[in-house]
C-alpha cells in the first residue's frame, strides 16, 4: 500500500484498476469561490491511493483526471459528495459523476445514531480507527506534511470497504431504490449550493 503525490494532474499512463474510484477534496475551507482546492484524493479500492495538489496559480487544466472524473462507467464514491462535487466543479469544471456517498447512504441506514462521519462510520462498520487530527491543517502551504498526505490518503482508502457495507444494510432495509435517488440528485445538490441556494429548500410550501 503506497501514497502517490502528484503536481496539477495525474500522470499519463496511469493505470487504475476498473470499478468504481473514491474520491475526496481539502480546500482552503468550506465555500468553493472563496476557498481555493488544494487536493483531490483518489483510490481504486486496490490499496494505493494518489494524491493531486494544485498550486496557488493553478488553471486546474488537469486534463488526465478531469477525464477520469467525468467517465460515465466509473461510480464515484464519496464520503460528502454534496461538498466535494461543488468544489470540483467550481475549479476543475466538471461534474464528477455518477455518485456514491457513503454519508448519505449511512444517513440512511443508520438512523440509530447522529453520528455519521468517516470516522465514527469507519470504526462501526470496519473496526478501524482514523486521525482526525490534520483536518483543519493548512492545505495551501507551499510543502504538504507527511501528515497531511497520510491523512488525504486515508480519507479515501475506506470508502470502497464501506461501500460493500452500506449496500447490504440499505438492501436489508429496502431503501436502494431511495439511496440511488438521492445519489442521482447529489449534481444538482451541489450546483444549488454553487448557485447561491445552499441552506434554503426550494421544495418547502413556505
Amino acid at each position: 500500500m503506497s501514497v502517490h503525490f502528484h503536481e496539477e494532474d495525474l500522470p499519463d499512463g496511469l493505470q487504475l484498476q476498473d470499478g468504481p474510484v473514491a474520491i475526496d477534496t481539502e480546500a482552503m475551507g468550506l465555500m468553493p469561490g472563496r476557498d481555493r482546492l488544494c487536493l483531490v484524493q483518489l483510490s481504486d479500492g486496490r490499496g494505493d491511493e494518489h494524491l493531486v495538489r494544485f498550486g496557488p496559480g493553478s488553471d486546474y487544466s488537469a486534463p488526465n483526471l478531469k477525464a477520469l472524473l467525468v467517465d460515465p462507467d466509473r461510480i464515484k464514491i464519496y464520503h460528502f459528495a454534496r461538498f466535494d462535487i461543488a468544489i470540483m466543479r467550481a475549479y476543475l469544471n466538471v461534474m464528477a459523476a455518477p455518485v456514491y456517498c457513503t454519508r448519505t447512504a449511512s444517513r440512511l441506514v443508520r438512523t440509530y445514531t447522529d453520528r455519521h462521519g468517516l470516522k465514527e462510520l469507519v470504526k462501526e462498520m470496519l473496526g478501524q480507527d482514523l486521525s482526525k487530527q490534520q483536518q483543519t491543517s493548512d492545505w495551501g502551504a507551499p510543502e504538504i506534511s507527511d501528515a497531511q498526505r497520510e491523512y488525504a490518503a486515508s480519507d479515501v482508502r475506506y470508502l470502497h470497504a464501506l461501500k460493500e457495507k452500506l449496500d447490504v444494510r440499505l438492501a436489508r432495509e429496502n431503501r436502494t431504490d431511495l439511496a440511488q435517488a438521492c445519489f442521482d440528485f447529489l449534481p444538482a445538490r451541489a450546483m444549488l449550493d454553487l448557485a447561491g441556494w445552499p441552506e434554503e429548500d426550494i421544495f418547502a410550501h413556505v
